[in-house]
């Protein structure tokens, strides 16, 4: 239970550290402006959820969104599909099988969204006109 606690501990500190590691090449005051400006809008919930990283353009602005669409996927999943209704039936192999499937999951989902943001902080701006990625390469 210690060994448990302890690596808890540590993930979190790793998390929050990740958390003020800035992503390279934004600034941050336009971004800073441009999220107030959403504070109030899905982009606005999206950081909340993230943690605030989305807005102090962290490295693990993604949060654990990913993982947590791709655990409700797979659920819905083994709803309407025959092959993960076994698998939720199969004990600890079907588990074991779900489990690396939500992982296989997670990495498409945060890829898909990691491009999307990129694509995003591109071409986003700040009130002021000043973009959020001054120099996007070719």
């Amino acid at each position: 239970m210690r060994k448990k606690l302890i690596f808890t501990g540590l993930l979190l500190l790793v998390y929050r550290l990740g958390g003020k590691v800035p992503i390279p090449g934004i600034d941050k005051t336009a971004l800073a402006s441009m999220m107030q400006g959403y504070a109030n809008s899905l982009l606005g919930l999206y950081d909340m959820f993230a943690g605030g990283f989305l807005s102090q353009a962290s490295i693990f602005a993604l949060g654990i969104m990913p993982y947590i669409s791709a655990s409700i996927i797979i659920q819905l999943l083994g709803a309407v599909i025959p092959y993960f209704q076994r698998l939720q039936k199969e004990g600890e192999e079907g588990r074991k099988k779900i489990t690396q499937l939500t992982r296989y999951g997670t990495v498409m989902i945060a890829t898909l969204q990691a491009i999307g943001m990129s694509v995003f902080l591109t071409t986003a701006n700040a009130p002021s006109g000043a973009p959020v990625v001054p120099n996007v390469g070719p």
